[in-house]
């Protein structure tokens, strides 16, 4: 019974002795790391995170919640060429990133040889890259029409919920079937749709 303890305690003693040495031996990037959680530390207390009274980033998510919130909402989305010349389409709702998805794209798998990210298919049955990102798609305001354009480096898109009558916008040219002057005609439509 003897030998059995004092093994033990070796056992023991030799975890312990084996746990201080890897302490001891802190890589460069671990005393990096420290130096930085330590440094940050010290900033933490001498200059905590004020607090606000009010939130303009919470008051601007919740116009927006309640802007684009309602059915029937129409989007106004001019569109920028690199020429400077622009064109405008009138939309149901909000432009689509053509990478939004309704269901998750991808499943992680963990086993005993690690974890996996698993790509998902979409509701159409096929797989996505995710690098569509820069397609918006989306149904035109009287016509219900589907309609998709793509925003790069030499075109960008400005989206406002309703008409603007600034120069620029004014004399956009019409790019999909409805025209401000359509909406104009159809009674209480006032930008918020139907």
């Amino acid at each position: 019974m003897k030998k059995y303890a004092r093994m033990l305690l070796a056992t023991v003693v030799a975890i312990v002795v084996g746990l201080a040495l890897t302490s001891c031996t802190d890589s460069s990037q671990d005393k990096e790391n420290k130096a930085k959680q330590d440094n940050y530390d010290h900033l933490v207390a001498q200059q905590p995170a004020g607090r606000m009274e009010y939130s303009p980033t919470r008051e601007a998510i919740n116009q927006w919640v309640k802007t684009w919130g309602k059915r029937g909402k129409l989007s106004y989305v001019y569109i920028q060429n690199a020429d400077g010349e622009y064109g405008y389409f009138i939309m149901k709702g909000l432009p689509v990133p053509r990478c939004k998805m309704l269901t998750p794209t991808e499943r992680v798998e963990s086993t005993s040889n690690g974890v996996a990210v698993l790509a998902q298919p979409g509701m159409d049955g096929t797989y996505t890259s995710g690098s569509t990102c820069n397609a918006y798609y989306g149904f035109d305001a009287t016509t219900g029409a589907y309609m998709e354009f793509t925003v790069g480096t030499n075109q960008s898109f400005f989206l406002f919920d309703k008409p603007m009558t600034m120069p620029e916008y004014a004399t956009a040219k019409q790019l999909g079937p409805t025209s401000v002057n359509d909406l104009e005609k159809q009674p209480e439509r006032s930008g918020a749709g139907r």
